[in-house]
């Protein structure tokens, strides 16, 4: 009997061991502003970023994913899930999601993997030294908009029409439009505002921009946008417009071509922020930093159906060729 209850007790030691040490791992919460599929491969760059350091995912840590399928009104409520999960961290991607992360909770660090002047928005009080709970690294700032519509006349230069799809609702695309809009005086080129905030009102929104014949189009950087990137690229592409986008994934789905932030490296690099803080570090004390790959990216298949030739001064620029 003796040696019955002791085999009983060993079993029962290593049945809760490994239970013991779960429930001690460090839990990341991610509040993503898009579909699973969408933060698909900023996710698993961000989880090759914890093995780099060494942590073996549902051993050593666990990572709690929650998405708002592009509906920024849900942030709320999934940063609320999460804080009440007492994760130890959150990240976050855009600054929708870091306002919402950031609504719910004084005290859990929170980790931006994206974000759009972090100053100007308010969510830190400088980039060196940023306090309260919120660091991370940035997309790049709204300079970027301009960079795209430089590079998009380079790849149309006849063009005197440009219309400009943006969402008036996110905080940053006003600053990021004028940029654009600078970009086009500085170029004397005319510039149509298409703003759309709604996803119902795209179909109308593009439809009535079609009908003043702009000669191309630049979609600047928008989760909600992004979305819905299916139905403007097929529009696009059924209009026969040289489009010019802010995120690869667009040019992935069709689009001809996109300058902007590797939004995988910035994950890897959040992954940093997240180790350094499981490890005491407090968020108010590590610097915001900023991007450092960016990418273009061209769809030459895109370019043949348009009937576009690529200019050898953008292709010899180009990080990737679609074909």
């Amino acid at each position: 009997m003796r040696l019955i209850g002791l085999a009983v007790v060993l079993t029962l030691s290593l049945t809760v061991a490994p239970i013991a040490e779960a429930q001690s791992s460090p839990r990341v919460g991610m509040l993503m502003p898009v579909s699973r599929a969408d933060a698909e491969i900023n996710i698993e760059a961000f989880r090759k970023g914890l093995r780099e350091l060494g942590y073996v995912e549902s051993r050593e840590i666990r990572i709690e994913r929650r998405y708002s399928e592009g509906k920024d009104e849900r942030l709320k409520d999934l940063a609320t899930e999460l804080v009440a999960l007492k994760v130890d961290v959150i990240v976050t991607w855009g600054t929708p999601a870091a306002r919402a992360a950031k609504a719910a909770t004084k005290t859990i660090p929170i980790v931006t993997a994206a974000l759009t002047d972090p100053v100007g928005t308010g969510l830190v009080a400088g980039l060196a030294r940023p306090g309260g709970n919120l660091t991370g690294v940035t997309n790049g700032g709204v300079e970027l908009s301009g960079k795209s519509l430089e590079l998009l006349t380079e790849l149309a230069p006849g063009v005197k029409r440009i219309a400009v799809l943006w969402n008036p609702a996110n905080p940053i695309q006003p600053v990021a439009f004028r940029e654009a809009q600078v970009a086009a005086e500085a170029k004397r080129l005319q510039i149509q505002s298409v703003g759309v905030s709604d996803p119902n009102e795209l179909d109308r929104a593009l439809a009535a921009m079609n009908e003043e014949r702009p000669g191309a189009l630049l979609v600047l950087q928008d989760l909600m946008l992004l979305a819905h990137r299916g139905q403007i690229v097929d529009f696009v592409a059924r209009n026969r417009l040289p489009a010019m986008y802010e995120r690869k994934t667009w040019v992935d789905a069709g689009g001809l071509m996109s300058y902007g932030v590797s939004f995988p490296d910035n994950f890897r690099r959040a992954a940093t922020y997240v180790d350094k803080i499981l490890k005491g570090a407090k968020p108010a004390d590590l610097p915001v930093e900023q991007p450092t790959k960016f990418e273009l990216v061209i769809n030459l298949k895109t370019a043949k159906a348009l009937g576009l030739t690529i200019p050898p001064s953008v292709l010899g620029r180009a990080d990737q060729l679609i074909e």
